[in-house]
């Protein structure tokens, strides 16, 4: 097929987008890909979905290799199955609710655990009709908080989403396996540079989480790898409990004025020089910080939170919500304080949170949630707030002077942290999220009775995994690890065409020949891409660089001379070929 540049409906760029932050966004807005519509939101022109359709090709191959089949559902969808699950609240404001001229409550689907579920439920009922697999390829809507970096992170998108049923957890492991080899060739077959994760199952629920990042600085995605091969997202690292230690030597806990001191470097500095312990300095790790925050679950209730985390260490927002979810994660404001007089700003103790100090086994009344790191255990001894303005509380140790109402790993990751396994330290990175996968085991099955007929006759509950995979985010991902800064270089298995000519001239002879070879070039397979505008060469390089066709034919001055140029947009290499037999020579080239 022969696509005129003249007649296609695009337009290039020549500044940035205003809201631009990263690379794909740039460069997919700037050569006319796809058209900012509203926060979020985009359109999708010729060119975008000449590859949004290869990626939708290459999963829908995938899948199907399996033995997935798919289907599609609407993407409006009714309230009630939401409701049986529990995730028409647990959602919160992610989801996009709207009632019908009756007053019928519906939402935009987010994903469809619920709408699958009930489909094999209505269809089938003999472990004769499983295992199971089904997925669809449709559009997703989520009321992001902060839609950034275009169709990285927008309100509505394109994305793949399949689930299985069986009928034990030994077929769910076999269809979890099946759905992480196509995962893998689906990434291999993008060209994308991933890493394979474990991940939190969120909202979703679910076990066995792993997620596919493709690397990227600009991901907002944090990951760790170790030399010996462990792999997480960020919120999935669990780090173990430190060792207890022996605290019988320690002094009892005493409380010390410290004015001047309302960080935790002028702490250390102050406690080293006015009360220095004897066997070695105060250090940062040595207090106890105990950060506040407001919690509110999906019905609108508020619960105070606090965390006692090493001095040294601040709260990583990402683990923390990740850690609290379906709750909201709120700041503890003046008006909170207010409400819990006992908590002086800045010098907070375990003694003011509820249980503190041992006084009994129930928590006093305006108790505040304690949960601690787990590097605050039985005979570790701390400097922390006396909850009293000026005042701080040394040699304050776990389990003999205060203790928590639980353990909250959330404290920041670090470069060098030991891996949880024992497997060496721990190196971050960015990624982009591109597929999730994850045992759903029987929540939506139980919720909405899937159940079937064993072996024995017997109603057994189906046991399900859900996997999805970002088919709008990968263009987005791999325009982002395959551009440079005059614009796009697509893979050959994902670009719009095969070559773009550019006739680099007004000589008649040029476009005769550019026309020639583009029908030839088009009757052997290959889409081609004609530039014919009346535009300088000038104009003509810029945009073939910025559209990023894989190989670009130029026809110029060389043509006199029997020669045409041919360019290849990734790797800039050019090399000439004879005009005469080019035709076979690119076919040969284009194959290879």
């Amino acid at each position: 097929m022969i696509t005129r540049l003249s007649k296609l409906f695009v337009r290039t760029l020549r500044d940035d987008p205003a809201d631009a932050e990263v690379a794909s966004h740039r460069w997919l807005v700037r050569a006319g890909y796809i058209r900012r519509a509203a926060p979020g939101i985009y359109s999708w022109l010729p060119l975008g979905l000449k590859v949004l359709a290869k990626v939708e090709a290459i999963v829908r191959e995938e899948m199907d290799a399996i033995g997935a089949q798919e289907v599609r559902f609407p993407a409006l969808l009714p309230r009630e199955p939401y409701e049986a699950t529990g995730r028409w609240t647990e959602y919160g404001p992610n989801l996009f609710r709207l009632k019908d001229r009756r007053e019928n409550e519906y939402l935009l689907g987010p994903t469809h655990e619920e709408m699958f579920t009930l489909l094999v439920k209505d269809l089938y009922s003999s472990y004769k009709d499983l295992p199971l697999s089904l997925y669809q390829i449709q559009t997703k809507y989520r009321d992001e908080a902060r839609p950034r970096a275009g169709i990285l992170r927008g309100r509505e998108f394109v994305m793949k989403d399949s689930y299985s049923f069986d009928i034990d957890e030994a077929g769910l492991d076999a269809s979890y396996r099946a759905h992480r080899d196509a995962y893998i060739a689906i990434m291999n077959r993008l060209g994308l540079e991933y890493v394979i994760v474990k991940a939190t199952s969120g909202a979703m629920g679910g076990s066995a989480s792993e997620e596919f990042l493709a690397i990227a600085e600009s991901g907002e995605d944090t990951f760790v790898r170790s030399p010996g091969g462990y792999a997480a997202n960020v919120e999935a690292v669990r780090r173990p409990l430190a060792d207890t230690q022996d605290a019988s030597a320690a002094p009892a806990a005493h409380v010390e004025n410290t004015p001047d001191s309302p960080t935790i470097e002028s702490l250390v500095a102050l406690s080293n020089a006015r009360f220095p312990r004897p066997d070695r300095a105060w250090q940062a790790s040595d207090t106890l910080k105990n950060v506040l925050f407001m919690l509110r679950s999906p019905d609108g209730t508020r619960t105070p939170l606090a965390i006692g985390l090493p001095g040294d260490r601040d709260v990583d927002m990402k683990r923390l919500e990740a850690a609290v979810e379906p709750s909201e994660v709120e700041p503890f404001g003046e008006a909170d304080f207010a409400t819990y007089p006992k908590l002086v700003k800045g010098y907070i103790g375990p003694g003011a949170l509820g249980i503190g100090e041992f006084e009994g086994d129930e928590a006093p009344a305006g108790a505040v949630l304690y949960l601690t790191d787990p590097a605050v255990v039985a005979g570790t001894r701390w400097i922390t707030g006396a909850n009293e303005a000026g005042h701080h509380v040394y040699d304050l140790v776990c389990e003999r002077d205060f203790r928590s109402d639980g353990v909250l790993d959330v404290a920041e990751i670090r470069e060098g942290d030991p891996a949880p396994d024992g497997s060496g330290p721990l190196s971050l990175a960015r990624g982009i999220e591109m597929g999730h996968i994850f045992q759903l085991g029987r929540k939506y099955a139980e919720a909405l009775g899937l159940k079937v007929l064993d072996s024995n006759g017997k109603l057994v509950t189906v046991t399900m995994g859900s996997y999805g995979i970002g088919v709008s985010r990968a263009v987005a991902a791999v325009a982002e690890s395959h551009c440079d800064e005059r614009g796009l270089a697509w893979p050959r298995t994902l670009a719009p065409f095969d070559v773009q000519l550019v006739p680099a001239g007004k000589d008649a002879a040029m476009t005769e020949y550019a026309e020639r070879l583009a029908i030839e070039l088009s009757a052997a397979g290959f889409e081609v891409l004609l530039d014919d505008r009346k535009a300088s060469p000038g104009v003509k390089f810029t945009d073939a660089e910025m559209l990023g066709v894989p190989t670009t034919v130029v026809i110029g001055r060389g043509l006199a001379s029997g020669l045409i140029e041919v360019r290849d947009r990734a790797t800039g290499e050019r090399s000439e070929l004879g005009a005469e037999g080019a035709a076979d020579e690119l076919i040969a080239l284009l194959r290879s």
